[in-house]
């Protein structure tokens, strides 16, 4: 009787354990992570030059984390510039002090002195990415985030059988922030790349060894085959990932280079588009994708073509006559067993210039919007803001030209402050910026029309918008044909947004809103403004800070076309802006 009740109580012991675990979720973990910031002498075309890394790696290092976790970052500056990281696309909710841009939510991290970032991923997962957010320095400083789902949540598609993370790039063989500097003093724009990169990598189809030759291998590609790409100097210049047969592999692709729209593919293999910015997409099957700075995308891709190697191409996307580095990246795509003597096939990405392409690959974005990850549009408006994007020219009696480039919104050029804004709003720091951006440019025109080289009276200063807690947002940013017309990728910090509407020429408020799509539009962080053309965005303001408002190619932001939203707190200390950390760093 005694051995009956003793296997009844242990086989009741493991039914309530059985339960105990299926019933509750597994606690959130702590995910620790040290960042060295670092110099390391790095060769890529055949010149050498010391880059600023972290943890001497470039990429850096991928941070591994799932919903619902707490990340912690110690942050360790060791080199001559100043450092801050940005954890691009982390909603930071009420922690505007782990966000990272300088001068916005902190002051930098001067030379020898640390900083922790401590932060919580809720309600994210999926494809994110950090970087220096900091003069030029995202060049090299930059990596992976990558949110995995509770423990027991699958993905919404086919489980891939394993994962890789593309990081398209630049590569500039002087240093990059002499190359900016130079640019600034000059008053025109910076010499461009010498290379776009995937994983760090240009690829081997750089003129880079004199066993390589210039060959045209098709009508859209002036290309360098080297009959050497087994040596050792080319295999240091090429990422290649090994697939084998019959298995399907997710990609997260990010865009980290600063200045550049990239096409992306792969020879012989179509790709599944299954999420944005870190928000899942209903599928759909691509040979090519575009991806702005900023962006991230995920894509399956099925190992299901004949064996050999293929290359995976990235080059830029320009639709007007600016000069840009216009090289291609490659990869190998290469099935096991295959040697590398195979010279690997190139993919036929869109042409430079192909705006069609553009435009329907984003029309094709669309959220999920499914009971469990569901596309939560607000469908009314408290307040509409419309945005100009201007391209100028103002005197510089310092710079060799005697002129300056500049940019603005709504004829305003944003002038970074000396005092973090957060710290200035929340401490009540008198006299560092004003919150009195219009909602409306001040003078109206015909925004895509023949092109005007008046500036509008463009004005300077660090002006912000107050925004009230809670509120609904509607923003339309309207290219300009000031100077130029150009296509801008645009980041909002602390939120994702609805890319509700987009199109070509001047935004009619009174035609255009009824073609928005307000079921199940892009959920993004980052968002393409169309060349002469606009986007509408909307989001609910139930983050309290300070967030910034910039376009992703660098090249824009340094000349002002940035600005920043201040929202305000929510009734009760739960709704508030978060006391900040005890290590600061001090401006």
């Amino acid at each position: 009787m005694a051995t009956r009740v003793g296997s009844f109580l242990k086989f009741f012991s493991l039914l309530i354990g059985c339960f105990w675990f299926f019933s509750f979720p597994a606690e959130a973990a702590v995910k620790k992570y040290k960042f060295d910031i670092k110099v390391k002498n790095v060769s890529r075309l055949c010149h050498a030059k010391p880059i600023v890394t972290v943890n001497g790696m470039y990429p850096g290092p991928t941070i591994y984390a799932r919903e619902g976790d707490r990340v912690i970052v110690n942050v360790t500056n060791y080199v001559q510039y100043n450092m801050s990281i940005h954890w691009h696309g982390l909603k930071q909710y009420r922690n505007g002090w782990a966000d990272g841009p300088a001068y916005i939510t902190q002051c930098p991290i001067k030379t020898g002195n640390s900083y922790i970032y401590d932060f919580n991923i809720t309600g994210q997962r999926g494809s994110l990415w950090w970087h220096a957010h900091i003069l030029w320095l995202r060049a090299t400083v930059h990596g992976a985030i990558v949110i995995l789902p509770p423990q027991g949540t699958p993905f919404p598609f086919p489980q891939p059988n394993q994962e890789f993370n593309i990081i398209l790039g630049e590569w500039w063989n002087n240093d990059v922030e002499e190359v900016e500097k130079q640019g600034n003093q000059m008053g025109v724009p910076p010499n461009m790349s010498d290379a776009h990169t995937i994983n760090g990598k240009p690829g081997p189809l750089f003129p880079c060894s004199e066993k390589c030759k210039i060959l045209t291998l098709t009508a859209d590609f002036d290309m360098v085959e080297c009959r050497v790409l087994t040596t050792t100097s080319l295999i240091i210049d090429t990422y290649a990932m090994e697939v084998e047969q019959g298995k399907t592999y997710l990609l997260r692709i990010i865009n980290a280079a600063l200045n550049d729209e990239l096409f992306f593919g792969i020879s012989g293999h179509n790709m599944t588009v299954v999420e944005i910015d870190a928000v899942y997409t209903k599928p759909f099957s691509t040979q090519s994708l575009l991806i702005g700075p900023g962006q991230t995308t995920n894509v399956l891709v099925q190992a299901n073509s004949v064996l050999g190697r293929y290359f995976m191409a990235a080059r830029p996307f320009m639709d007007v006559p600016l000069s840009i580095d216009n090289k291609t990246a490659t990869a190998i795509l290469q099935y096991k067993g295959i040697p590398n003597s195979v010279i690997p096939t190139l993919p036929q990405l869109p042409f430079p210039n192909d705006t069609e392409f553009a435009l329907s690959y984003s029309k094709r974005l669309r959220s999920l919007n499914t009971p469990q990850y569901p596309a939560n549009v607000p469908l009314k408006v408290d307040r509409n803001l419309f945005y100009t994007i201007g391209l100028g020219m103002n005197a510089c009696p310092s710079c060799i030209n005697g002129t300056r480039l500049t940019a603005s919104l709504n004829n305003i050029s944003f002038v970074m402050p000396q005092v973090g804004l957060l710290q200035a709003h929340y401490f009540n720091i008198s006299g560092v910026f004003k919150t009195d951006f219009p909602d409306k440019p001040p003078t109206p025109f015909n925004y895509t029309g023949a092109p005007l080289t008046a500036n509008l009276r463009t004005s300077v200063g660090t002006r912000l918008s107050k925004i009230a807690f809670n509120s609904t947002i509607e923003l339309v940013l309207q290219d300009t044909n000031l100077l130029t017309v150009e296509s801008h990728p645009f980041h909002l910090h602390g939120y994702n947004f609805f890319v509700v509407g987009t199109g070509v020429g001047n935004f009619d408020p009174t035609k255009d809103p009824a073609k928005y799509n307000l079921v199940d539009p892009p959920e993004r962080n980052t968002v393409g403004v169309p060349t002469g053309g606009w986007t509408a965005i909307r989001f609910r303001a139930d983050n309290p800070g300070v967030w910034f408002l910039h376009c992703h190619l660098e090249l824009h932001t340094g000349w002002g076309l940035k600005t920043a939203f201040v929202v305000e707190d929510g009734p009760g200390n739960d709704l508030s802006i978060l006391p900040p950390p005890k290590d600061l760093p001090p401006c």
